[in-house]
């Protein structure tokens, strides 16, 4: 069930980014997504933090909040903004699971098997058919290295996820998270008034947004992730990931009328079958 609420609640942040892409740029988005959050959250760390976490483990948690939050959603943020599709960045930052359990396994003390290779090649290749199909989709102005910048954003949240597997003295999941979203709000508020985007716009559809990201991405999505992962085998955890992908693109075909073509559902069922070839492997 919280595996089903999480997929959801992770594909909504794809498309509150889209939403919010259409009146402000990236850092004002997230500016005042995780502002609101660090006001609500900080109280908590002044009652519990001190229990959780010493010194040590709170500067830990902190690089976990910039490279899982700050980085990877400027990363998706960033790629939306200049015309990526919701669906073929969320495929990009899907390729975690792969990149965790056939690339890092050996820094979290896995065996990386040839199955496990394969699967990351035929992964990589379902990715590189999504992204051909909507970069040649006539709807589509992004450049062409606006592709790289999702990947950079998922390389940071890979970063992230196993630097908290090397971890030995967590903070509660709720506390993290609180760690986090004010990390965030201090990084997105410093680039923000270095940029002059600070200023919110006054249009209902950005506050909606904004509302939107608050809720569903952050405590449902974010906060499920840490959450599931700190239950489950990291490989079947981040396997939860792939299902993201084909969500976000039905989801954002039908809101955005974004492009879904053949090509699209071909590089979606590869991405699949090679998580399925992956996660299949390491559960032997």
């Amino acid at each position: 069930m919280w595996g089903a609420v999480f997929v959801v609640c992770w594909s909504s942040g794809f498309i509150g980014a889209k939403l919010g892409a259409s009146d402000a740029p990236a850092t004002t988005v997230l500016l005042w997504r995780f502002l609101p959050l660090a006001v609500l959250l900080a109280p908590l760390l002044l009652r519990q933090g001190r229990r959780d976490a010493h010194p040590v483990g709170w500067g830990r948690q902190v690089l976990i909040g910039a490279l899982s939050q700050s980085g990877y959603l400027l990363a998706v943020y960033a790629a939306v903004a200049l015309g990526v599709s919701t669906g073929t960045t969320a495929l990009i930052d899907g390729m975690q699971p792969l990149v965790i359990a056939a690339l890092v396994g050996p820094l979290l003390g896995m065996v990386v098997t040839t199955r496990q290779w394969l699967g990351m090649g035929v992964g990589l290749v379902g990715v590189l058919v999504v992204i051909l199909a909507d970069a040649s989709a006539p709807i589509t102005d992004a450049p062409a290295w606006a592709y790289a910048v999702p990947f950079a954003g998922m390389l940071s949240l890979v970063a992230a996820t196993v630097l908290d597997r090397r971890t030995t003295d967590r903070p509660t999941p709720l506390t993290a998270l609180a760690v986090h979203c004010v990390t965030s709000a201090a990084v997105f508020a410093a680039l923000a008034v270095g940029t002059g985007t600070a200023a919110p716009p006054a249009s209902a559809q950005f506050w909606l947004a904004t509302a939107w990201l608050v809720v569903l991405p952050t405590f449902g999505g974010y906060g499920l992730y840490w959450y599931l992962l700190a239950r489950t085998d990291v490989t079947a955890g981040n396997a939860l990931l792939f299902l993201v992908p084909p969500v976000t693109t039905v989801w954002g075909a039908v809101m955005f009328g974004e492009p879904f073509t053949v090509l699209t559902g071909l590089g979606l069922g590869l991405a699949l079958a090679a998580t399925w070839v992956v996660t299949r492997e390491r559960d032997r």
